[in-house]
């Protein structure tokens, strides 16, 4: 599977605001924020990003599926099932 993002880029230091119990809990539990927040993101990232491409090729891909509808697919002809 493709990454989404450099994996190996430098790590960068920035500041958040989070309900208060919901962050003592997780300290509680000793939830590595970090890796929690970054693999969160990252699954967000990946979802919006996929959103993003069927939008722009909304039209090219009904178009795709109207033509095979109407005349199948190159390689119908040389199945052999």
């Amino acid at each position: 599977m493709q990454k989404i993002y450099d994996t190996h880029a430098q790590k960068k230091a920035t500041n958040l605001s989070l309900n208060s119990d919901l962050l003592a809990q997780a300290k509680e539990l000793k939830i590595n924020l970090s890796a929690t927040l970054e693999k969160s993101l990252a699954e967000e990232v990946r979802k919006r990003k996929a959103e993003t491409w069927l939008n722009e090729n909304k039209e090219a891909i009904e178009a795709s599926n109207t033509f095979i509808e109407k005349n199948g697919l190159f390689s119908d002809g040389l199945r052999l099932f």
